[in-house]
């Protein structure tokens, strides 16, 4: 299989890369920089700068993965814009593509496995939430709605979607821990704020299986929550981390501090959604690292 990847030199894209490679596949890589990403990825990728590039190779699976690292600055009306273009551009190439290739005669992609985010829902309190639950209006359900909409013109061309909505991402060398840990190895660490609101997560490893999952899976569309079973509050996710590191987790960041560092961003921290991957878990999806101890162990 032909698997086209965008994002593929991000965190969850190399290891996604790698199993492609590792189970026969043949993967092409979007990247504006294709010469820096190469010592990234498996030296049998396909890098180009775009999708079109890929026309006369025209992959049987698309996995869109690219975007604008969410919390790596601050949410000026800037940022903000060029987070949401930033998801729809990368996506509106691969449906651009999918109208290439039909215009030209040649085959389409069977499924395009496409990326989203927890965000979705926006603040969700202490519901629990599903793929039927009513988002919460605010700037990151907003960024996820316009992202996932970018991607539903592919299915009137026949292409099977799916869209993962990812939650925090664990493993080591990157993803959610990159910055958490730090603090955390010097026992500096602590709760956000009340410590109440609820931090979906997935080990990477999952995630990946996950995607795959979706892949080969023909009978599978529509939305589907990329999280463990078991979502955490804050509080349980930052004792059971400090516990696993045999460090104190005694100095808590209160909510103002937050919001006057981060502004709007702060939201990031302070809210969440006990978000559950009911549709995933009814189609025999089964995780390797279902609860927070699980994956802790794997990765400290």
């Amino acid at each position: 299989m032909r698997v086209l990847i965008t994002g593929g030199s991000g965190f969850v894209g190399q290891r996604l890369c790698r199993q492609l490679v590792e189970q026969g596949h043949e993967v092409q890589v979007v990247s504006r920089s294709p010469h820096q990403v190469r010592d990234r990825l498996p030296n049998n990728c396909d890098i180009r700068d775009s999708a079109q590039a890929f026309i006369e190779s025209p992959p049987d699976a698309l996995v869109n993965l690219a975007g604008e690292p969410i919390a790596a600055k601050r949410w000026s009306d800037e940022q903000k814009a060029k987070l949401i273009n930033s998801r729809v551009a990368a996506t509106e190439q691969l449906v651009a593509l999918c109208e290439q290739l039909k215009a030209n005669g040649q085959p389409l992609p069977k499924v395009m496995v496409s990326g989203s985010a927890m965000g979705y829902y926006g603040d969700q309190g202490k519901r629990v939430v599903t793929e039927k639950t009513m988002p919460n209006d605010e700037f990151a359900h907003r960024l996820c709605k316009q992202w996932e909409a970018a991607a539903k013109p592919i299915e009137a061309m026949g292409v099977r979607l799916a869209i993962v909505r990812i939650g925090l991402v664990l493993e080591a060398g990157g993803g959610s821990l990159e910055k958490m840990l730090p603090p955390f190895k010097w026992g500096l660490g602590g709760r956000f704020g009340s410590g109440e609101q609820f931090m979906p997560w997935i080990h990477r490893d999952d995630l990946v299986a996950a995607i795959l999952f979706l892949i080969n899976q023909e009978g599978l569309s529509g939305a589907f929550n990329g999280c463990a079973p078991h979502p955490v509050t804050n509080a349980t996710f930052t004792k059971t981390l400090a516990s696993h590191l045999n460090r104190p987790a005694i100095f808590p960041v209160p909510a103002f501090v937050l919001k006057a560092g981060f502004g709007e961003m702060s939201r990031l921290l302070l809210t969440g959604a006990d978000m559950r991957p009911v549709r995933l878990e009814e189609a025999g999806f089964s995780f390797q690292y279902p609860t927070l101890d699980k994956a802790f162990e794997a990765i400290l």
